[in-house]
């Protein structure tokens, strides 16, 4: 009796892997891919990113519950260039000697949403296109730039990304490589501390 009950709890907990395993059965077209055969990758619900050059890894949450993906920005400017909308936004990591990094970004600013907040005002969020890294290729898709400093991950990968390109697993993390050969170069500042944002 008691086999029994471990055999049907070891079961119960493997479930997502065995919907996986079938998945994979059942429809070819999602499998580990590579650049001779891309296509659906099993991805776990964090992964890391790469995105500049040399590489800047970034730990992205996959949320199938969110529609678009957001990246995190800090002294987002707004300004024109030959007539045409676009925005300057830094990338400020740290690392564990309390070094801060900050990678200076320059896109056309494809739109902009307006976000209600919880004190019931609208924040303007301008949304960029941007080439990162995932699962060792190089992927183009829109990024609504917002403060994530409170969060845990400062990238988040929605829907419109994930279709097509991934399933996620949601009881793993880290199941994809990070590195491509063909990388997005930022304009790079090693600053000694974090830089006081107005």
């Amino acid at each position: 009796m008691m086999f029994q009950f471990m055999h049907r709890t070891s079961l119960f907990v493997n479930i997502p892997r065995l919907i996986l395993l079938v998945s994979l059965v059942m429809f070819p077209s999602i499998a580990l891919s590579d650049s001779a055969n891309p296509g659906k990758v099993i991805a776990g619900w964090v992964e890391n990113i790469s995105i500049g050059a040399p590489p800047v890894l970034l730990k992205a949450k996959l949320d199938t519950g969110a529609k678009t993906s957001s990246i995190h920005a800090e002294n987002i400017r707004e300004f024109r260039k030959e007539g045409k909308r676009w925005v300057r936004f830094d990338l400020i990591l740290g690392n564990a000697k309390g070094m801060y990094q900050a990678h200076t970004f320059e896109r056309p600013r494809i739109r902009k949403v307006w976000i209600k907040n919880h004190d019931g005002n609208h924040d303007g969020r301008p949304i960029v296109s941007l080439d990162f890294c995932f699962d060792g290729r190089v992927h183009g898709s829109e990024f609504t730039l917002t403060n994530r400093s409170e969060f845990i991950y400062p990238v988040l990968l929605g829907r419109q990304f994930l279709r097509g390109v991934a399933v996620v697993d949601t009881s793993d993390t880290f199941l994809t490589q990070a590195k491509c050969s063909d990388t997005v170069e930022p304009e790079t500042m090693l600053l000694d501390r974090k830089p006081r944002l107005n």
